[in-house]
């Protein structure tokens, strides 16, 4: 009878993918930016359902339009200090780690 080698199934430590860092301050800075640009376009969004934003009509051309400049506002607020969310969340986020 002869000897049976059993090889391992798994490859080297070395060959398996490196586990993504989730503690890069740009990262995180970026991801609380994006949240409160999210949170000042909920705010616009509120604003502009309580009966019209700049005294824009109701049609949908008027929605289309309406929601985009929102969403382009609430980025370019976020990324000019926006109300300073970004930085306490990124702050939190960076502490505990």
């Amino acid at each position: 009878m002869s000897e049976v080698s059993i090889s391992p199934i798994l490859p080297p430590a070395a060959a398996l993918p490196s586990k993504p860092r989730t503690d890069d301050p740009r990262k995180i800075a970026e991801a609380a930016q994006q949240f409160e640009a999210l949170l000042i376009g909920q705010v616009l969004e509120t604003m502009s359902n309580s009966g019209g934003w700049l005294g824009s009509g109701e049609d949908a051309t008027a929605s289309c339009v309406t929601g985009l400049a929102q969403e382009q506002l609430a980025s370019m607020m976020a990324k000019q200090g926006g109300f300073g969310l970004a930085k306490l969340i990124a702050t939190g986020l960076e502490r505990g780690h």
